[in-house]
């Protein structure tokens, strides 16, 4: 079974599937041990701890797919990775998503926003035509071939044309062949009401920003109001990064970590990142001296 037939397995239970973003290795182990089931690469976490930059469209689609890659291999579970506008025309979505598939991806989101790209809660965001995503999407469907890749097809243009020009474009990538429609940053509940009203049968993708611009709702609300997909794409790097900058002025200020408690202990860690398999594997080769 391919990430994308076991993603559409599980997308196909009763309920809301909730998935955390992750950027690195070791935020995909923790979640795949806390006992999610699919997780979402977050282009925006991901330009940030390997770059040090936002996400501006500086991440390079062999930077995403380095970085992906890794994730992917680092657990069992489906993972969707965030490949932005799929870097170019229809003939760079299908490299990219031939290569996406080639790594074991379960999914994919693919956006409509010009190239260089921003995350879908900055300003100055400009879409591209409908018909090119649309073009794009076609591409998408095409190249996943017999893997069953997942495309959800992401609109951002309800910033520079407002929420039925989002609806209308969602319809049109999920006629293209997206499983999934994705409108990015509703700005009010009656928004994300509306956006659900306006599809029938059709699986909805809701993005939760911590401080972005989208309401921030519970799981069961979203439920409620009729999304089959929620993702959380920074909790993990915004929560990270407040322990880290915590850990650090402890530091500073006390020439020590003694005495601060929020951290693992090495032996902690190191079932994080699965050492006694490792050193299992070690002790089956070593030779003596």
């Amino acid at each position: 079974m391919t990430k994308g037939q076991k993603l559409r397995e599980i997308l196909s239970n009763p309920g809301i599937l909730v998935l955390p973003g992750v950027h690195d290795c070791v935020s995909v182990k923790l979640a795949e041990k806390i006992g999610f089931e699919v997780v979402f690469t977050s282009g925006f976490g991901i330009s940030a701890t390997m770059l040090g930059r936002p996400d501006f469209g500086y991440l390079t689609a062999t930077e995403m797919l380095w970085s992906v890659s890794r994730i992917i291999k680092s657990v069992d579970i489906p993972v969707v990775v965030d490949i932005d506008t799929g870097y170019g025309n229809p003939l760079n979505v299908i490299s990219t998503v031939e290569d996406v598939v080639s790594i074991g991806a379960g999914g994919i989101i693919l956006e409509d926003q010009e190239w260089p790209k921003k995350c879908g809660h900055f300003e100055g965001k400009r879409v591209i035509a409908m018909e090119e995503h649309v073009e794009k999407i076609r591409a998408a469907v095409e190249a996943r071939r017999d893997s069953d890749l997942v495309i959800v097809g992401r609109t951002d243009s309800r910033a520079s044309f407002g929420i039925d020009e989002a609806i209308k474009r969602g319809r049109a990538y999920f006629e293209a062949g997206a499983d999934i429609v994705f409108v990015e940053a509703p700005q009010s509940v009656e928004e994300l009401k509306k956006v659900a009203g306006a599809f029938e049968d059709v699986p909805l993708f809701a993005n939760m920003v911590e401080g972005g611009k989208t309401p921030f709702l519970s799981a069961k609300k979203l439920e409620d109001l009729g999304y089959k997909i929620v993702v959380y794409p920074l909790a993990g790097l915004f929560s990270a990064t407040r322990a880290i900058e915590s850990c650090f002025n402890h530091l500073k200020e006390n020439g020590t970590t003694d005495g601060f408690e929020e951290m693992l202990r090495f032996k902690d860690f190191e079932e994080v990142i699965d050492t006694a398999k490792y050193r299992n594997i070690e002790s089956k080769f070593k030779t003596s001296l």
